[in-house]
């Protein structure tokens, strides 16, 4: 994995290159090299190491999503801010079957460096909730899922919240006794 500032200055030597074709009077090279100089800028913008991982855990293939994240060596050189943060996003999520602190700390990481999709925010926040509830920090998990149903506009996750808010409703409820230990039998 090379740095993503290559992609610009490829993309920058194509464009040049386009341009000596145009003036040559290589109209149709001219054309080709501009399209085939946005593949380059388009790469800038979304990596495809995380396009391929995002498309393995569409399938539900983990090992695959791993495989792919795992060719960017330097997240920081490689990724642009966002990129880092779905980077980050999609080691979450892979995590968080395994080990919950180490989830919690990627969705946090990616929430701080942004993710541009409301639906992955939420869902980034929907994950942190779940985690903030099993570590018996109620009042966190209930903050973040209201912030995860306000982000959840299209109602992608509605079924998710309604079930966690389910859940928290029930292991907060009142215990109830049946009966008196105490009593004596007749």
């Amino acid at each position: 994995m090379f740095n993503k500032n290559i992609k610009l200055v490829i993309a920058a030597l194509i464009i040049a290159y386009a341009v000596y074709q145009f003036t040559e009077g290589f109209i149709g090279n001219g054309i080709m090299y501009i399209l085939l100089s946005l593949i380059f800028i388009f790469l800038y913008f979304k990596n495809e190491f995380i396009l391929l991982a995002f498309l393995k855990l569409r399938k539900q293939d983990f090992e695959g999503a791993k495989k792919w994240l795992s060719k960017i060596k330097n997240p920081p050189s490689a990724l642009v801010k966002k990129q880092e943060g779905y980077y980050n996003y999609l080691h979450g999520v892979m995590v968080s079957q395994t080990n919950m602190n180490e989830a919690e700390k990627y969705f946090k990481k990616a929430l701080d460096l942004g993710l541009s999709m409301d639906h992955d925010v939420a869902m980034a926040k929907l994950n942190l909730a779940g985690i903030a509830f099993s570590k018996r920090r109620p009042l966190e998990a209930k903050q973040l899922l209201n912030e995860a149903q306000k982000l959840d506009k299209r109602g992608i996750l509605t079924e998710q919240i309604k079930m966690m808010k389910d859940g928290m409703k029930k292991s907060q409820g009142p215990k109830q006794h049946y009966g008196n230990r105490n009593m004596r039998r007749r």
